[in-house]
């Protein structure tokens, strides 16, 4: 069986950075490996699941870079979970429970009161046929949870029963099913929460590898537990850490500022945050890959901190800029229409993309050099004045703003800041910028003329 891994987003919202690390993980580790990626909408609340996010979630995948094998979708495989449901009511591996949600609460009260751990009691198991036909006919309707296998004969005897994996990322994992509830696997109104069909579509779908967050460290012991009752070998588990914002909270997709889209929007590169959200919290240097596969050398399973990392926009904006700043022409200048920068788009590039962070941004600089409001010093006017006259005769080229300059210290005796500050505030309108010596063709000699006393 080939390597074949998924990524499961629920389609109720769009995906995050956080979520993208998930992402692309996956998809590097696959890509490694010579497997499969398989994109998957767990889209079984139907009430929350939308079709516009599970579009916004396949366009941000593919402006990551992200091209999946397979998509499925669980909306469309119903029966399928049907099935296992009857089969494992039918094995006594599903039974009823008719306690609603402040019944629960209050049990788990009286436990901890008494200094117990919060577990089920499997007071569904207790109850007669005649027992649930009367709870039923009161108007309560069962969910249903998956008897765990953490007894030898006697269900309400449990006992120590350990379930082992070697994770991926953190290793030798040990947890008891007997400190677990039983997980609820069909909710009051027939509906299915993530447990089963996750392990359903995992068995039909031929996953290998499955890589997630570490806040699914906990539920991995009850799926093993589920693909074994299922007759099927559990697919090898990861869980990578999580990412936090810089204040150390937890990411949504209440954060709308870091989802992959508004990132897009925004004008980043997309291999800048994929470099950011795998390489951040793991082991060596964060920098900014330059293409897919040179991220997927780097991104090492094992070398992934057990640690939360944070997500620092300041180093996405770094990263960024390194990615821009060694770009050439050629792929860029499909973002641009083809008259931009007066057609001279491939000559005023190199000058400009070192002043920049993002390529939407080179525009700004062109419109500086045509429209530039001259900024004039009173202690400056008489020296642009002389500047104005000593202008080169010859057209203005690359050895222009040297020959220039040259002149204007030998008779000025200006040299250093006092004699470019002028000069470059006088014709840009700025302090900062592109080197003076290649901005200079750009604006021209009448566009100098004219923005000199």
């Amino acid at each position: 069986m080939s390597l074949t891994v998924r990524f499961a987003p629920s389609p109720t919202g769009n995906i995050h950075i956080g979520n993208a690390r998930t992402a692309l993980i996956n998809w590097l580790y696959a890509k490694r490996q010579g497997g499969q990626f398989i994109l998957r909408f767990d889209d079984t609340d139907r009430e929350r699941s939308k079709e516009e996010y599970a579009q916004g979630i396949a366009r941000d995948l593919a402006w990551l870079g992200i091209e999946p094998d397979r998509v499925e979708r669980q909306s469309a495989r119903m029966a399928e979970y049907g099935a296992v449901t009857e089969k494992l009511k039918a094995d006594g591996l599903l039974y009823a429970c008719y306690e609603a949600p402040d019944e629960l609460d209050r049990k788990r009260k009286r436990q901890a009161g008494r200094g117990l751990p919060p577990v089920y009691d499997r007071a569904g198991l207790k109850l007669s046929d005649d027992e649930r036909k009367e709870l039923e006919a009161k108007g309560r309707k069962p969910h249903w949870r998956f008897l765990l296998p953490n007894f030898e004969s006697d269900a309400f005897a449990p006992q120590r029963t350990e379930v082992r994996w070697d994770d991926l990322v953190r290793g030798p994992q040990t947890i008891d099913l007997a400190s677990m509830s039983d997980p609820v696997l069909v909710r009051e109104d027939g509906t299915w929460p993530y447990t089963l069909p996750s392990v359903v579509d995992d068995i039909d779908f031929g996953i290998t590898h499955v890589i997630r967050g570490d806040d699914h460290v906990a539920n991995t012991a009850v799926q093993i537990a589920l693909f074994e009752a299922l007759g099927a070998k559990p697919p090898m588990f990861g869980h990578h850490n999580l990412l936090m914002n810089a204040s150390g909270e937890g990411l949504s997709k209440r954060l709308g500022s870091l989802s992959i889209h508004n990132l897009a929007e925004a004008g980043y590169e997309p291999m800048a945050v994929a470099s950011l959200a795998v390489l951040i919290g793991m082991s060596g240097s964060v920098e900014a890959m330059r293409d897919m596969d040179a991220l997927a050398e780097r991104a090492d399973l094992s070398a992934i901190s057990k640690s939360a990392a944070k997500f620092d926009m300041a180093e996405l904006d770094g990263l960024n800029a390194k990615l821009v700043h060694g770009m050439e022409w050629v792929e860029v200048r499909e973002r641009f229409d083809p008259e931009a920068f007066g057609g001279q788009g491939e000559a005023f590039w190199p000058v400009v993309r070192e002043n920049i962070d993002k390529v939407g941004e080179a525009p700004v600089w062109w419109e500086r050099l045509v429209t530039a409001e001259p900024v004039i010093g009173a202690d400056d006017r008489e020296f642009l004045v002389t500047a104005r006259r000593l202008l080169p005769e010859s057209e203005i080229g690359p050895e222009s703003w040297r020959e220039w300059t040259t002149a204007l210290k030998e008779e000025t005796g200006r040299k250093g800041r006092a004699l470019f500050m002028p000069l470059r505030k006088a014709l840009t309108g700025q302090e900062h910028g592109p080197d003076m010596s290649q901005l200079l063709p750009f604006i021209g000699r009448e566009r100098i003329l004219a923005r000199l006393p």
